[in-house]
């Protein structure tokens, strides 16, 4: 629903509410720890019903989408609801470009067979790569279990959740930063700058933690200024990610896929996303035990690979409208082999260069 030119930054406030419910469960988190008789996680999971209750009544007064309505055959609620949420009479254009985009969903009876043909390459490699890489950054290493991190580095119990507060206040900032720019500078600089920042964070981390731990993971003189230090890196890293491959890591995969599709490629994004979330999950601690600080260089390298992906492979996706994304696939230099002239059905190219070159 979202117009072109803004819709990195309303997608976006997605991740900011993430962000949000991340930063109140490590507040919850540090004010039920005091609580005695073993009741404190309970209250801590318990409050979890909360933003749940809140998803349903919402999901009450969620008003359909233009694209929905058409697929449905009503049209005119279709046309009044673009001019609602456009603010303008003028919606043929658009207008025709969802109906058009439409019929042809409409032809397709089996999306997941679909999204296999040569054509949606490109989409079907980024829905898999993408969310892949967002959790092979190793974000949720630090957001999983930032209060053992910081307990392993020198902090104690409730200084460590402290810690972690911290970063979730982090993480929040750096989604507003992303808010603010992603719409200006695009979503391909974001994850460029960001990775690179990732990647010297993690690199700072890992050796400081290695000059004092070790291979042994055993250290007795880590001084508050020091582990402060690891801590602040730390911060950069999330900071980082917050306003690059947090928020882009759904944005992107949100915006290039066609109608016909949509629903198959969103499904292998999420299914691709939670898994890792769970693999990374289960196997970080046991990591950690062995890798110690090579863990960090490990996730250090995937960052290095996977910001030369988005530098080589990744076309620029902003102010150009979800039924026009093939014009800008059909236009890159490794993607277009992939999409024949007879594949491409609205817009047209000249438009797309002259938005991308303006934005």
């Amino acid at each position: 629903m979202a117009p072109a030119h803004l819709r990195g930054t309303l997608n976006i406030g997605f991740q900011l509410m993430i962000t949000i419910g991340i930063f109140a469960a490590n507040l919850i988190n540090y004010g039920t720890a005091s609580i005695e008789g073993g009741w404190g996680w309970r209250v801590s999971l318990g409050l979890a019903a909360v933003p749940a209750l809140v998803i349903t009544i919402g999901s009450l007064v969620l008003p359909d989408t233009p694209n929905s309505l058409i697929e449905r055959g009503h049209d005119e609620e279709a046309q009044a609801m673009l001019r609602k949420i456009r603010g303008t009479e003028d919606i043929g254009a658009e207008y025709d470009d969802l109906v058009a985009a439409s019929d042809e969903a409409k032809s397709v009876d089996h999306p997941w067979s679909n999204i296999l043909q040569r054509k949606y390459r490109p989409q079907l490699t980024m829905a898999i790569l993408i969310p892949c890489f967002q959790q092979l950054t190793g974000i949720n290493v630090i957001m999983f279990y930032a209060p053992v991190l910081f307990k392993t580095i020198g902090f104690g119990s409730e200084a460590s959740l402290a810690s972690a507060v911290i970063t979730g206040m982090v993480i929040v900032f750096g989604t507003f930063v992303s808010i603010a720019t992603v719409d200006k500078l695009g979503r391909r600089k974001l994850f460029l700058q960001g990775g690179t920042q990732m990647l010297v964070s993690q690199l700072v981390v890992g050796t400081l933690i290695a000059l004092k731990f070790g291979i042994s993971g055993v250290a007795t003189d880590v001084t508050k200024n020091y582990a402060s230090i690891i801590v602040l890196f730390i911060c950069f890293y999330v900071a980082a990610f917050a306003w690059s491959w947090g928020p882009l890591g759904w944005l992107v995969p949100s915006e290039i896929f066609p109608l016909e599709i949509r629903s198959a490629g969103q499904s292998i994004t999420v299914s691709v996303n939670m898994f890792f979330t769970f693999l990374i999950a289960q196997v970080f601690l046991t990591a950690l035990c062995h890798l110690k600080f090579g863990l960090f260089y490990f996730f250090a390298g995937w960052v290095a690979i996977m910001t030369a992906f988005i530098a080589f492979f990744l076309p620029e996706t902003k102010s150009v409208p979800i039924e026009e994304i093939i014009l800008v696939w059909k236009k890159h230099w490794f993607w277009s082999k992939f999409i024949s002239d007879e594949d491409v059905h609205v817009g047209n190219p000249e438009a797309v260069d002259y938005r991308i070159e303006d934005a």
